[in-house]
């Protein structure tokens, strides 16, 4: 393949996207609310609130529903570090895939549907590159800025639980070994899934409004997740992160096939 071309349509695509402010905007303010914001508010809040009577009613109770494993992990802290752990280490987890898949999400609609809106596809595809190599960067230009957002994101993650709930805590207690298989196996999947799905959609989409629309349902997966992990119904062990990591990546190969089958020259150029 031409690396070449494939570098220049992701410079192209990528200064697009930082020129958008419809795109950015989003691209900036919901990990900055769920990476910072959050975990800096949930470890500073038990400092500031009387936890007394939660903390022997309401939080042992739902932590007896928990799985063996997880009660064994927090049995090391004490109450109120039990707060700060479970919801930092383990409640948030789940949340912290939206990011990848947002972001992988809104930059391939951007990138396919949007080329469409804008009336700049078809010069793209008039290119002397053949369809891999265009398919290709059009992937890596969802896949790359999403996946060093996860990486950025996470690390700020870290150092903003790490200070904040250093009152409590005393001690770094993040990451944790499930973060790192989280952060290097699922969110790269996740990112994945987000890009494979939209270039599904932006197959038939005429508007990046549409396509974001109509690709929004992916984040239904995610929202489970998070509703499992806050009921007690899971929780995010490093197996069971490791197995997740498996089954999106699958799903991810068969949906980037059926994406490679419908991107070809020919086909686009009837839908414009």
């Amino acid at each position: 393949m031409n690396t070449r071309a494939i570098r220049a349509v992701i410079r192209k695509d990528l200064k697009v996207v930082t020129q958008s402010k419809g795109v950015m905007i989003p691209l900036i303010i919901v990990p900055v609310m769920l990476l910072v914001a959050m975990p800096a508010l949930t470890a500073l809040l038990p400092m500031f609130t009387d936890t007394s009577s939660f903390r022997l009613t309401e939080l042992d109770a739902f932590i007896e529903q928990m799985p063996a494993g997880l009660q064994a992990e927090l049995a090391g802290y004490d109450e109120l570090q039990r707060i700060v752990a479970l919801v930092v280490i383990y409640e948030f987890a789940p949340m912290y895939l939206m990011v990848p898949l947002m972001v992988a999400s809104v930059i391939a609609a951007d990138s396919f549907a949007g080329e469409k809106e804008r009336k700049t596809l078809e010069a793209l595809i008039y290119t002397p590159t053949t369809d891999q190599e265009l398919f290709v960067a059009k992937l890596l230009s969802a896949w790359l800025p999403a996946m060093a957002v996860a990486l950025i994101g996470f690390v700020l993650y870290g150092v903003t639980a790490n200070v904040a709930a250093w009152p409590i805590m005393g001690r770094l207690f993040f990451p944790h070994v499930m973060w790192l298989v989280l952060v290097t196996w699922v969110a790269p999947a996740v990112a994945g899934l987000g890009l494979s799905t939209m270039v599904l959609v932006s197959a038939r989409a005429q508007t990046f409004q549409e396509a974001y629309q109509i690709g929004g349902a992916i984040v239904l997966p995610m929202l489970l997740l998070v509703v499992g992990q806050a009921t007690g119904v899971m929780y995010f062990s490093t197996g069971l992160v490791f197995v997740l990591g498996l089954a999106l990546w699958a799903v991810d190969v068969a949906l980037i096939r059926l994406g490679r089958r419908a991107f070809q020259r020919e086909t686009v150029l009837i839908q414009l």
